[in-house]
C-alpha cells in the first residue's frame, strides 16, 4: 500500500498511542498537521509558542513514560524548540521531536554559502549534543526506519529526547508502507551482579543510620512501585533530589525532605548524620552536594546505582558504584528488604527531632507581608490535585521545600536545564494527560510567568483546569539574593530596570478569573477560593516582599550541613 510519509507519521504516531501532538504552525510542517488533523484519535494541540510545545512535550513524557511529541517548521520554528529539547535530554523525559525542513532542492549542501532556501538551517546540527539521536532525513523510505526508532531510543534506557528533520518534499512523497505492527521490546536492561547486591545488603545491614536518596530516575526507569515496596519493607528513610521531590507523599513517615542547595535543613542535617548513603537514579549534581564534594563520603559508606555508568564517580569519589537499571536492581534484591526492617526506629526519630527543631515554616523570619512558605503549605495541605508544575526561581525552591503533596500527586520542574518559563507549558501538557479530569496547579515567579505567559490563550481556549499562582515579588529574586551576597546589593538586571505587569488583569483580558493578594489575613479565603472548582481555570496573583529570600541555602564554600542565614558562605575568590 502506498501512502505519504505524512500519513505514514501519523498511523504510526497513532500505533504508539500518541493522543497530542503540539505544535505551533509553519509552512514545512504543514503536509504533516493537514494529516495529523484528519486523524480522529490524535489532537493537534496549538500552542503560541514552540518553547511551549515541546516543555508540553517534555511534561507528558515524564509523566507517562512514553514520548511526548511536539512539532516545529524550519529556522525559527525549530531553534525555538531547542530549550525543550535540551530540558528533556537533562532530565530525561523521553520526548520524539519533528521539525521541518526546506525542500532538498531548496537546500545549500556543500555549497559555501550561509543559506539557500528561506528559514533553511541545520538543526540537526545544533541539537546533536542534546539528544540522544538526531537525523536528518534525505529519503523518503529512511522514514520505516527512522521513526520506529526515534521512538525507542527516547524511550529505553535512560529516556530523553530525539529530533528527525524532514524536508516538506519528502512528507508528501508516496511511500510502500507494510503492515503497521507494534515492535516487540528487544530491549534488554542492565543487570547488577550478584555480588554487588551482596555487598550492598551486608553494608545495610550493619548501618545504623542508612538513608536513601531518591532521584528522578527511579520514575525514568519505570521502578516507582518497586521503590516504594523496598522503602516499606526495609523502613529505611528517604530523602531526595528535587526532580526526585514526588517518589513518596508527604506524609508518608520515611519521607524525610529535600537535601541540597535550598534543601530542607533537617534533611541534609540526616546527611550529615548517617553512615550509609544509598543513591538511586540520582546525578549527584552541584544542587544537590553543594561545592563541597567530599564531604558525602567522609564519614559514611556511598552506594550508587545508576543506569549511566558516566554518572557515578563523577563528581563524588569514592562511591561503590552499582551500573543497573532499576527495575532489575529491585527485583534482584528480591524478597531481601525484610531482613533490614526494625533497626532504624532510634533514627528515624533523630530526624524528626531535626525537623521539629528546624520547621520549613519558620526558617524565613521577620517577613513583611506574606511568608511564601507558609502561603505554599496552606496551598497545598489537604488538596488533592493530579500535578505541580513548578517554574524556575525563588519559589521553585520555596515550593520544593513547603509543597505537601498527597499520594499520586506528581512535581514537574526544569532541573537541569533550570528554563525560566517551564511551569505553564508543562502545565498543559498535564492538563492534557490527565484528559482535563483533574486539577493541575502551576507556580510560577512574575519572571519565569512573563516567559510563556502567551499560554494563557491556551488555557482559555481549551478551558484547562490549571490553578495559576503566580507569586510576584517584582524582580529575579534568585539572582536579586545573590547580589546581595556578592555584588553589594546592586540590583543590575534583577529589580533595576525590571517591572511587572498587574498579573489579575493580565488573566482578566484572556477571560480568566482571577484575584490579587497581598496581605496574610486574604490568603486562607484565597485559597478556597481557587478550589471551589477544582476544574475551573484561574489565576492568583501574591504579592511578596522585593527582599524575602529562600533560607536555609547551603553557604558557598561549605559543607551541605552549613546553611545560611546561620551559615555565611565563602566570599568568591577566597578559599574556605
Amino acid at each position: 500500500m502506498k501512502i505519504s510519509v505524512s500519513q505514514y507519521i501519523v498511523d504510526y504516531l497513532k500505533l504508539r498511542g500518541v493522543s497530542k501532538v503540539f505544535e505551533l504552525s509553519g509552512g514545512m510542517i504543514m503536509h504533516l498537521i493537514d494529516s495529523l488533523e484528519q486523524a480522529a484519535d490524535i489532537d493537534v494541540v496549538n500552542v503560541y509558542h514552540e518553547q511551549s510545545g515541546a516543555f508540553a512535550a517534555d511534561a507528558v513524557g515524564r509523566l507517562t513514560g512514553k514520548a511526548g511529541v511536539a512539532l516545529g517548521t524550519s529556522g525559527p520554528g525549530a531553534i525555538n524548540l531547542l530549550t525543550g529539547v535540551g530540558s528533556s535530554f537533562f532530565d530525561s523525559s523521553p520526548t520524539v521531536f519533528i521539525t521541518g525542513q526546506v525542500n532538498r532542492h531548496e537546500q545549500k549542501g556543500e555549497q559555501p554559502i550561509r543559506q539557500l532556501g528561506f528559514q533553511e538551517t541545520d538543526i540537526v546540527a545544533m541539537v546533536k549534543p542534546i539528544t540522544k539521536w538526531a537525523l536528518k532525513l534525505t529519503e523518503p523510505e529512511q522514514i520505516l526506519g527512522a521513526l520506529p526508532k526515534a521512538f525507542d531510543v527516547a524511550e529505553s534506557g535512560r529516556p530523553g529526547s530525539v529530533l528527525l528533520d524532514i524536508p516538506m518534499d519528502i512528507f508528501r512523497a508516496e511511500i510502500e508502507v507494510p503492515s503497521l505492527e507494534f515492535p516487540e521490546d528487544t530491549s534488554s536492561s542492565q543487570q547488577p551482579s550478584t555480588e554487588d547486591i551482596y555487598e550492598l545488603l551486608n553494608a545495610l545491614r550493619s548501618a545504623k543510620k542508612p538513608l536513601i536518596l531518591a532521584g528522578a530516575g527511579i520514575r525514568a526507569a519505570g521502578a516507582a512501585t518497586e521503590f516504594c515496596q523496598f522503602v516499606e519493607q526495609s523502613e529505611i528513610p528517604v530523602v531526595t533530589s528535587l526532580l526526585g521531590l514526588d517518589i513518596l507523599p508527604a506524609s508518608h513517615p520515611l519521607r524525610v525532605g529535600m537535601i541540597g542547595t535550598y534543601g530542607n535543613r533537617w534533611a541534609n542535617l540526616a546527611i550529615a548524620n548517617s553512615d550509609l548513603l544509598l543513591v538511586l537514579g540520582s546525578r549527584l549534581d552541584i544542587r544537590q552536594t553543594g561545592a563541597i564534594t567530599e564531604f558525602f563520603t567522609e564519614n559514611r559508606k556511598v552506594i550508587h546505582v545508576d543506569i549511566e555508568a558516566a554518572e557515578m564517580n563523577n563528581r563524588v569519589k569514592g562511591c561503590q558504584a552499582i551500573h543497573a537499571d532499576l527495575k532489575a536492581f529491585f527485583k534482584a534484591i528480591g524478597d531481601q528488604a525484610p531482613s533490614l526492617a526494625g533497626k532504624t526506629q532510634p533514627w528515624l526519630q533523630e530526624i524528626n527531632d531535626l525537623r521539629q527543631k528546624w520547621p520549613h515554616t519558620e526558617e524565613l523570619q521577620n517577613v513583611n507581608g506574606i511568608n511564601p512558605n507558609d502561603f505554599i503549605h496552606q496551598l497545598s495541605n489537604g488538596r488533592q490535585a493530579a500535578a505541580y508544575c513548578i517554574d524556575v526561581g525563588l519559589h521553585q525552591m520555596w515550593s520544593a521545600q513547603s509543597l505537601q503533596l498527597p499520594e499520586n500527586c506528581r512535581f514537574l520542574t526544569s532541573g537541569g536545564m533550570g528554563s525560566m518559563g517551564f511551569a505553564l507549558p508543562a502545565a498543559l501538557g498535564s492538563a492534557f494527560t490527565y484528559g482535563n479530569q483533574q486539577p493541575i496547579v502551576m507556580i510560577a515567579g512574575d519572571g519565569g510567568f512573563q516567559v510563556n505567559i502567551q499560554e494563557l490563550q491556551s488555557v482559555q481556549h481549551h478551558q484547562l483546569p490549571i490553578k495559576m499562582i503566580v507569586l510576584n515579588n517584582h524582580c529575579h529574586g534568585m539572582t536579586r539574593q545573590f547580589q546581595d551576597t556578592y555584588f553589594g546589593a546592586r540590583y543590575a538586571g534583577t529589580y533595576w530596570g525590571y517591572s511587572t505587569p498587574d498579573f489579575s488583569k493580565v488573566a482578566a483580558a484572556y477571560a480568566i478569573e482571577s484575584k490579587r493578594i497581598s496581605q496574610v489575613s486574604e490568603t486562607k479565603s484565597a485559597i478556597d477560593w481557587l478550589w471551589e472548582d477544582p476544574l475551573k481555570p484561574q489565576l492568583l496573583e501574591v504579592d511578596i516582599d522585593m527582599k524575602v529570600n529562600s533560607y536555609p541555602k547551603i553557604a558557598f564554600g561549605k559543607p551541605i550541613s552549613e546553611m545560611e542565614p546561620h551559615a555565611s558562605p565563602v566570599q568568591m575568590g577566597e578559599t574556605r
